[in-house]
């Protein structure tokens, strides 16, 4: 689509599922704003789980670069994304391009749109764990990206200090708040049921359920498999608990989980959900375990305590309001963890009533009246601080 009305064309690039949910509401965002339009590529990384968000929000992507092969590794992931997507700028040029997070088709969208001289938007920045392989490669890909972005959207005040410790002008850094924030209330506010009647039903009787999710590459060694080990021995000494584990697609992943969790009776490895359905099963679980960066932001939006099974995590303000529990990929300590939140009353009840550090479900609006400013649409006005909004 080619705007030949004024109107500021903004592109959008991405390819995972956690990307297309904090990116929907600033695509929406962003169609409401005068003046601008979005464009929307995707790389087809994950294409069955991303159609459903699309579907979801209702985006229908302008462009998909097709990326998705069998075994296909970091550098094909990087050098697809890096030759489809330069391909399409030059082919239907554009104004500004938005990445999101760490992934890398983020990292390869922007450093095409810099060699493009195109200024490069970057939602959710400024997230720092302090060591480069640990996620690995998110946390590489994320400093990348900071680099040559024009604007970043840092979703807390301790993420923007940390561009600031970085020598990032302070013009160019506006805190706005998470996006998955807006989405989030958007689907537990839509979705009444997990569209799963084994835990419908759980639900509906009130039984305690542990919401697991695991998928990170460098538990592939070993963590995965610890996690796995110290849910099932919770789940057979916590008969009444319903454990749920959407097992994520990879194989590598599943190979892991099918053995020790499988025997288990009140461990339910599901298929992966769609994010609605998901938000639901969330806001109706007693404890979160998890490796993922979104989820540690959601579970705590929506009173649930949250165990990270990390050795790191670039989302700190979780852990320092007392929302979630950094224990790494130890069994023990995960098993320990996980039974004392199920037993410890008092324990539940304080991170449960910690508050949620991640904004306020208007980051999108924020991030759209900044893309709009720094294309010189209209002045940023009423829209937050530069380097500092309510949002934290």
């Amino acid at each position: 689509m080619h705007v030949t009305d004024g109107r500021k064309r903004v592109a959008f690039l991405y390819g995972t599922r956690p990307e297309a949910i904090k990116m929907a509401p600033v695509v929406a965002a962003v169609r409401r704003t005068p003046g601008l339009v979005p464009v929307v590529v995707t790389s087809g990384q994950h294409r069955e789980i991303l159609d459903q968000v699309n579907a979801l929000f209702g985006i229908v992507p302008d462009h998909d670069l097709a990326l998705l092969r069998p075994g296909q590794t970091l550098d094909g992931v990087v050098a697809g994304a890096l030759r489809g997507f330069g391909t399409y700028l030059d082919e239907a040029p554009v104004d500004a391009v938005v990445v999101q997070g760490d992934t890398s088709t983020a990292f390869a969208g922007a450093l095409a749109a810099y060699h493009r001289h195109i200024p490069v938007v970057h939602v959710e920045a400024g997230l720092r764990t302090g060591d480069l392989y640990s996620p690995f490669p998110e946390e590489g890909n994320r400093r990348f990206v900071g680099v040559v972005a024009d604007l970043h959207c840092a979703p807390t005040r301790a993420a923007a200090a940390n561009l600031s410790v970085e020598n990032v002008p302070a013009g160019r850094v506006i805190v706005t708040g998470n996006t998955v924030i807006d989405a989030l209330m958007w689907a537990v506010e839509h979705q009444r049921v997990t569209e799963n009647p084994l835990i419908d039903a759980a639900i509906g009787q009130g039984r305690r359920i542990v919401t697991v999710t695991l998928h990170r590459r460098e538990s592939w060694d070993g963590g995965i498999r610890e996690v796995a080990a110290a849910v099932a021995r919770v789940a057979r000494r916590q008969p009444d608990v319903l454990v749920v584990l959407p097992m994520h697609p990879n194989p590598v992943v599943r190979a892991e989980l099918r053995p020790l969790l499988d025997p288990v009776p009140n461990v339910h490895l599901a298929e992966p959900m769609s994010y609605a359905p998901f938000c639901r099963l969330l806001a109706c679980s007693t404890v979160v375990v998890t490796d993922s960066g979104g989820v540690q932001e959601e579970a705590p939006a929506l009173d649930v305590p949250v165990i990270v099974t990390r050795e790191t995590t670039e989302r700190p303000e979780a852990v320092q309001v007392g929302a979630a529990l950094l224990v790494g990929t130890d069994r023990d300590r995960i098993a320990t963890t996980l039974e004392k939140l199920l037993t410890d009353d008092l324990l539940h009840k304080r991170m449960a009533s910690a508050p949620s550090p991640f904004g306020d479900g208007r980051a999108a609006d924020r991030i759209a009246a900044a893309v709009s400013d720094l294309l010189s649409v209209r002045r940023l006005a009423d829209v937050g601080d530069r380097v500092g909004t309510s949002a934290s």
